[in-house]
């Protein structure tokens, strides 16, 4: 068994066992393991990369904190090839942009490029399943919120029609790209409180948009879905614009 090296340019910025927990990563996608495959022993791995035990095992910490690998005791257990879910990558991408004061106008300048296009790729390809989904999703915000509390859960479930629309596209990275914009909108909305300045405009006028776009979706139109939500972002980029200079006045003011 020939022991595994380390990348012969690793980045010098990144310690030892974060090294070798980049050479393990390499190393699981060589030999084509998958998610659930047993990772060799601690014995082994460091025969493999010929490092000591303190560095395996910390290399191996790394590996279970980014949500690579999963680690179970007692009879069968050991370490597993992991896949990381939507949800924790988003969550840990999310991490990178929470000190990065991001804009109503840097997710819109996206979502303006890239809903238009994807909408009208999955025209005519729904279920009835999603098209209820959507649908039913849609009933959550349909009149006009009657508290502060009521108003963030309704701007949390507009933004989840779009999370619905992203799941549906068959490229993984469009899909995921997408899902993300929406999370980070979302959690935008909320921690800064996005939804505070009572906007019935906003509400209304975006659930008839989604209601529009349903039905051409439904009947496989792809210009009108095009249309439709070019339509739709360009409204809403405008109003959360608003929203967000509304919020910056209040906190000036107070």
């Amino acid at each position: 068994m020939l022991p595994v090296t380390i990348r012969s340019n690793p980045d010098a910025r990144l310690s030892r066992p974060a090294q070798v927990a980049e050479a393990i990563k390499d190393w699981v996608v060589s030999e084509g393991l998958r998610a659930g495959d047993r990772l060799p022993g601690e014995t082994e791995l460091i025969a493999r990369f010929g490092m000591a035990k303190g560095t395996i095992r910390e290399a191996m910490r790394i590996l279970e904190a980014q949500g690579l690998i999963k680690t179970r005791t007692g009879p069968g257990g050991g370490s597993f090839v992991h896949e990381v879910s939507r949800e924790r990558a988003k969550a840990l991408l999310g991490n990178y942009f929470y000190f990065k004061d991001l804009t109503i106008d840097d997710i819109y300048r996206m979502r303006v490029i890239l809903e238009p296009e994807m909408v009208a790729d999955l025209a005519g390809k729904l279920s009835e399943d999603t098209l209820a989904m959507l649908e039913a999703n849609t009933t959550a915000y349909e009149t006009p919120a009657q508290s502060p509390d009521e108003e963030r859960e309704q701007h949390i479930a507009s933004l989840r029609f779009h999370a619905i629309l992203a799941e549906q596209v068959d490229n993984p990275l469009l899909s995921f790209i997408l899902g993300f914009m929406v999370k980070l909108l979302s959690d935008l909305t909320v921690y800064r409180r996005l939804y505070a300045p009572h906007n019935d405009e906003l509400r209304a006028r975006g659930t008839d948009y989604q209601k529009r776009l349903i039905v051409a979706l439904r009947e496989g139109d792809a210009g009108a879905a095009r249309a439709i939500m070019k339509g739709h972002m360009d409204t809403a980029w405008s109003l959360m614009r608003g929203q967000e200079a509304e919020m910056a006045r209040r906190f000036i003011s107070e």
